[in-house]
């Protein structure tokens, strides 16, 4: 029997029948069509599924779509504005954060949430962040780099 989730996608308010067993990463992926988030281990161990739900960085993969019922949920669909990329995502995109792409969302929205709560981590605060997210193209340095340069432009006001 489907249940309706009432709640705020990317700024605007949604409202989705899905089953009660729903994951929030297949409610984004299947119902939304939002498949920026993606699926990667299935045992929230990659953090390639990482959204933000209410301001915080959270793993799709390990929560129900009912638990967002009245939240704010953003997905890295939501953090272009008026056509223009994020800092984060311009970084990873100057300093050649991503190979194969599959991580990056995941990354983005977790460095995003260590930006809001640290804005200028070190090297080492940044690798400690994100090491629930696994990455098996890059070697994360030019993601660290990416990080501390969009760390930069969002304290600089750049967008």
């Amino acid at each position: 029997m489907n249940k309706t989730v009432e709640f705020t996608l990317n700024g605007a308010p949604v409202s989705v029948s899905v089953e009660p067993q729903t994951l929030l990463v297949d409610m984004l992926r299947s119902h939304l069509k939002l498949t920026g988030t993606h699926i990667g281990c299935d045992t929230s161990q990659c953090g390639a599924c990482v959204v933000h739900v209410d301001g915080q960085s959270v793993k799709s993969c390990t929560i129900l779509a009912m638990q967002v019922e009245q939240s704010d949920v953003v997905t890295i669909e939501g953090l272009a504005q008026d056509g223009e990329l994020h800092p984060l995502q311009k970084a990873f995109h100057e300093q050649h954060g991503l190979q194969c792409g599959f991580c990056t969302p995941g990354m983005i929205m977790s460095a995003l949430d260590l930006l809001r709560n640290n804005p200028d981590p070190s090297d080492t605060e940044i690798r400690n962040w994100l090491e629930g997210n696994l990455c098996r193209c890059t070697g994360y340095q030019n993601i660290v780099r990416a990080v501390r340069s969009a760390a930069r432009d969002m304290a600089s006001g750049v967008s």
